[in-house]
């Protein structure tokens, strides 16, 4: 048996403004327009002989995100793990071993990040079946892309002597300047490093207790108090952020004596930055090297990215930029030097401001939400409640809220006095009517019908925060 592993962790900084740390680009259609690249990385596991389900890892922040994409693509059985903090893959993988290993200690882990692409599935799944030959063997398998150029953005894997179905990893190396990888490319004898694994449950645990027990002891302390929360595994939070934080790079493929890795070219891309995406879909425009997304006009454009969000946006006369507009930000930057966006997010950061974290569009378990207006004493929002939704039974201490349905049916349950949860009544709210939630009413919002219920929410008061909500309860089980 085959359990692959999900790792959904990550903000994709680099991928700024489109990606953000609420809404990362692991749930993004940047590869294909109808799937994520998360639905992406699930669908691809239908080709590899004897794979189950899979489990996911991902941060708090991001489980309705996860479970809605899963089922939207047919995995309604996955087992979603709940990270309480980020500590790397070496912990999350820890987990995982933990919990394959109650259902088969020597079930093997086949381990994908959420958000690279594979063009070549079929290339794909060859290869992990020549990687099963050596798990079997209690190898650590690692899977090294061909290199097709001299990339200083990843690691590289140097390949050591031959095995039955893949060689010996004579050593792990950090991203080099662009003369030491020309020079790998030259050798023939380094991969690029994909973050891809292939290792029996018990095999890993092992490695861990010998190289690096400290994350192992942490681990299992956190997962034996863990929780069921819904449809989700939740950890223990003291013991897990007693765990170092570590990459399984780090913590064992660089000491186990067990390492191998298997080659492969099945198209690869981590997509880590726009000027990666740019690389793998710029084929499709091979004269000008364009490529565009959204409402895009050019002219005498080269070798550029466009990206359209939700306005026009034209480029005359330039060539090697990334330009990437959302209804909030826009980034103009060298082509390359696109890594280093990151940077505008730590400043962002830094400077205490929201466009880090969210989109103007933000997502909730029961559908999502725009701002439209926002000003210091009133603030106009579109929410979507998809069907069968419910927010929160909530009560605001600073605002008043005026609703008007625009699409569907909403059922609206409302209080009388302030924060006075004795006596509440619920009514129906059709197209083209409206209800007041007055400051310190309870009250609460659900979509009983078979089609999104959109509204325009008009907020009006001192403070206007998100954090200004007393919630009575809530089916999704948020504090």
């Amino acid at each position: 048996m085959i359990l692959p592993v999900i790792l959904s962790g990550g903000s994709g900084s680099r991928l700024w403004p489109v990606s953000r740390e609420h809404y990362p680009k692991q749930f993004l259609n940047l590869h294909k327009d109808d799937v994520s690249l998360l639905q992406e990385a699930a669908l691809r596991l239908k080709d590899v002989a004897n794979a189950g389900a899979p489990i996911i890892v991902c941060n708090e922040e991001h489980r309705f995100l996860v479970a809605e994409q899963m089922q939207q693509v047919g995995f309604k059985g996955s087992q979603i793990i709940l990270e309480p903090c980020g500590r790397n893959t070496a912990p999350a993988l820890a987990i995982a071993a933990l919990a394959a290993a109650e259902v088969n200690v020597e079930a093997e882990l086949l381990v994908m990040p959420a958000d690279h692409v594979i063009k070549d599935v079929t290339a794909f799944s060859d290869a992990v079946e020549k990687g099963h030959t050596l798990s079997q063997q209690g190898k650590l398998v690692t899977f090294g892309i061909t290199p097709a150029s001299p990339h200083t953005g990843y690691g590289y894997i140097k390949r050591g002597s031959a095995l039955s179905e893949g060689f010996a990893v004579e050593a792990f190396v950090e991203k080099p300047d662009l003369a030491a990888a020309e020079s790998y490319l030259k050798t023939g004898d380094y991969l690029w490093n994909s973050g891809i694994f292939l290792f029996k449950a018990s095999s890993y645990l092992e490695a861990l207790k010998q190289y690096a027990p400290d994350i192992l002891t942490s681990c299992q302390a956190a997962y034996q108090a863990r929780t069921e929360d819904m449809d989700f595994l939740r950890i223990e939070a003291a013991s897990f952020a007693q765990c170092r934080n570590e990459s399984i790079d780090y913590a064992v493929m660089e000491h186990t004596k067990q390492a191998a890795v298997v080659p492969m070219s099945p198209g690869w891309s981590d997509i880590g930055a726009w000027d990666a995406l740019h690389e793998l879909r710029s084929i499709e425009d091979k004269q000008s090297g364009n490529v565009v997304h959204g409402d895009v006009m050019l002219h005498e454009t080269q070798n550029s990215l466009v990206y359209s969000d939700s306005r026009l946006v034209a480029a005359v006369g330039v060539k090697d930029l990334i330009i990437v507009e959302t209804d909030d930000a826009v980034l103009v930057a060298d082509r390359h030097q696109a890594q280093d966006t990151k940077l505008i997010v730590n400043a962002l950061k830094a400077a205490g401001r929201k466009e880090f974290q969210s989109h103007q569009q933000v997502y909730r378990p029961w559908g999502h939400y725009r701002t439209m207006v926002l000003t210091d004493s009133f603030q106009v929002k579109e929410i979507v409640v998809n069907p069968g939704g419910k927010l929160s039974l909530q009560m605001h201490h600073h605002r008043a809220e005026h609703w008007v349905v625009v699409q569907g049916t909403a059922q609206v349950t409302q209080g009388e006095g302030h924060g006075d949860i004795s006596k509440l009544r619920s009514f129906l709210l059709s197209e083209d009517e409206s209800t007041y939630i007055p400051l310190g009413t309870v009250h609460c919002l659900e979509n009983p019908g078979v089609i999104p219920l959109k509204l325009i929410e008009v907020q009006t008061g001192s403070y206007l925060g998100e954090d200004d909500i007393v919630r009575y309860n809530d089916k999704y089980g948020r504090e």
